[in-house]
């Protein structure tokens, strides 16, 4: 059952989490956002929160190009279900029912199927699935080593970039927990290229 042993493995960082937020704040959350490609590392920060209704659970898939052609990895926005690696799930799909080619600027954010805790979640509405855009992470990649010096995973990006971008949606009194859930620094060659490629300066 390799979607229940990576749920439990991985929820250490939801525990942890939860722990630190009631004895730094005294109160949980007023939202959780996450990175999803196959959606290990938001099931572990999810998990111990998916009974505190009051939670917002947001998971953030890669919207590659845009999701109104194939150049991304929405799952949720295809809204397909189907079969891959032994799982029902969604599944990015061709109208053959064969499992379509993806895209995003992340390699780790661009499997065509989603974990099915995700997919359960979803359908419950329990939890939120928006998509963040290749240069809407970037951006997001940007803003977060200019302001903390921390530079997050490409995955991890389009979670920070969800977050800005939504930011004025929360109120200076909500309590927002972001999970960064990798390190940025192998991405920095790649987000050089891909600045040039868009005639982007390295700076911008």
């Amino acid at each position: 059952p390799y979607p229940l042993m990576v749920r439990e493995f991985q929820s250490v960082i939801g525990r942890e989490a939860r722990k630190q937020i009631l004895k730094q704040e005294g109160r949980l959350p007023t939202a959780i956002v996450a990175c999803v490609g196959g959606g290990s590392n938001a099931i572990g920060i999810f998990h111990p929160f998916i009974k505190d209704e009051g939670v917002r659970l947001i998971g953030v898939e890669a919207g590659g190009f845009g999701v109104e052609g194939n150049m991304h990895a929405a799952r949720f926005a295809q809204d397909q279900v189907g079969i891959l690696q032994g799982t029902k799930t969604y599944v990015l799909q061709n109208p053959d029912g064969q499992i379509a080619l993806t895209h995003s600027i992340s390699a780790g954010m661009d499997y065509a199927a989603i974990g099915p805790e995700h997919s359960l979640l979803r359908d419950l509405g329990r939890a939120e699935y928006p998509f963040v855009t290749d240069e809407e992470a970037v951006h997001g990649f940007d803003k977060l080593s200019q302001w903390e010096g921390v530079l997050p995973a490409l995955e991890s990006s389009h979670a920070v970039s969800w977050m800005i971008r939504e930011a004025s949606t929360f109120t200076k009194d909500d309590l927002v927990i972001l999970n960064i859930s990798g390190r940025g620094d192998k991405d920095v060659q790649q987000i050089a290229e891909w600045k040039a490629e868009q005639g982007i300066e390295h700076g911008a």
